[in-house]
């Protein structure tokens, strides 16, 4: 009762004793009550330091998940976008490629359109042609006549060169009779002509010594190419 009022005097508890037994148990009871106090004390003020430091490790480890979060939300986002970007890159080279396809199948035809022309032209010049070996022509001779423009056909004047070469043209095809190397911003690759003395042709090709009003012209052996030399014709685009 005095521990509970406060009043915790060991005098007080003396004169409260009925027997000097019943004053020492008081004060052994007393003491063991505020030795319990103090544990308890102790043992709360000890739970809530841990308590404290687990909260404070609980909002670390809150603050870093959150910042997570944010860091995988922002890379989701990168992926969309470079997702996105990917996918429409793929698609403009899917269409490129088609196109540079189309375009390359196109000029096979010509290619060989102007091939098949060739061959019946070499022949028959071949089957009329006298035995005996035809000179080179000069240089300096006059152009063939070229052959009667069609409607929508213009011609030009060149410079052709023969040349026997044999790989790929730069539009992938490979070399062959009637394969033209010209230069592009005269006359356009794709673009088919007649060449007087030659037949027909297909700008199908470049070359570095391939400029202004100039065009090479393949031929199947070099002494071919050497036969028909360098020499100036005009040519109609078709």
């Amino acid at each position: 009762m005095l521990y509970k009022q406060g009043d915790v005097s060991a005098f007080a508890v003396v004169l409260g004793a009925q027997s000097l037994d019943d004053a020492v148990s008081r004060l052994d009871e007393l003491t063991t009550v505020a030795d319990e106090s103090r544990q308890i004390v102790q043992v709360a003020t000890e739970a809530q330091a841990r308590l404290a430091v687990l909260r404070t490790s609980l909002q670390q480890r809150r603050s870093a998940v959150e910042a997570a979060v944010a860091e995988a939300r922002r890379t989701t986002e990168a992926l969309a976008a470079a997702h996105s970007e990917r996918t429409g890159f793929i698609a403009s080279l899917r269409s490129a490629k088609r196109l540079k396809t189309s375009q390359i199948a196109s000029l096979q035809a010509v290619a060989r359109r102007a091939e098949h022309r060739s061959d019946a032209l070499q022949a028959a010049a071949a089957a009329a042609a006298p035995s005996a070996p035809q000179p080179v022509s000069d240089t300096s001779a006059p152009p063939v006549p070229a052959p009667p423009v069609t409607v929508g056909a213009r011609t030009i004047t060149v410079s052709a060169t023969g040349y026997s070469i044999l790989g790929r043209t730069a539009t992938g095809l490979p070399t062959g009779w009637g394969v033209v190397a010209v230069d592009p911003s005269v006359i356009p690759l794709g673009t088919r002509m007649t060449i007087p003395g030659y037949g027909e042709g297909v700008a199908a090709d470049t070359g570095g010594n391939v400029r202004g009003n100039t065009i090479d012209l393949w031929f199947p052996t070099p002494g071919q190419a050497g036969a028909w030399g360098r020499r100036t014709v005009t040519v109609t685009l078709h």
